[in-house]
């Protein structure tokens, strides 16, 4: 019986504030309550980030709530945890953060069919406000299209 891979957690802002050049997946560090409480989708992507620091790769501004049936081994919500890829890639990734302008965005947390945690981070530039603005007209204008073929097909 195969596990299908189960979306926990989206950042839809990052799409909104940054253009992604590449996505990676990586695995993270956690507890077991913390694993408990994805389990619920009792996170927010929002405002994170990722870092490097001395060849190992940090996750900054996670939130995930404390497990509802958890006890004292509960952690901190919002602490640091680590991300587990391979050497290679974040010696990739430490080349392309010095260039200017480069971060590194959580985009999407979610179960792998081992039943792992598994982060997709993207390598991303930050977008100006012409960009958000060029975005969301382009958005609109596929809406309407669309909207458009959807009355055109009713209407036969």
């Amino acid at each position: 019986m195969a596990r299908e891979i189960k979306t926990i957690a989206t950042n839809k802002k990052a799409y909104h504030d940054y253009f992604v050049d590449e996505t990676f997946e990586a695995g993270i560090v956690l507890t077991g309550t913390e694993v408990k409480s994805l389990r619920e989708n009792k996170t927010n992507l929002r405002d994170s980030f990722a870092t490097i620091r001395k060849g190992e790769v940090w996750l900054h501004g996670v939130h995930i709530s404390p497990y509802s049936h958890g006890n004292r081994s509960n952690v901190e919500p919002d602490r640091i945890r680590k991300l587990l890829l391979r050497k290679a890639e974040i010696r990739y990734l430490i080349g392309k953060t010095k260039e200017r302008g480069y971060t590194l965005v959580p985009l999407k947390l979610y179960t792998s069919p081992g039943n792992l945690v598994k982060v997709e981070i993207g390598l991303a530039r930050g977008k100006k406000l012409y960009d958000k603005r060029e975005s969301i007209a382009e958005r609109d204008h596929k809406r309407d299209v669309e909207r458009a073929l959807k009355e055109r097909t009713r209407g036969e």
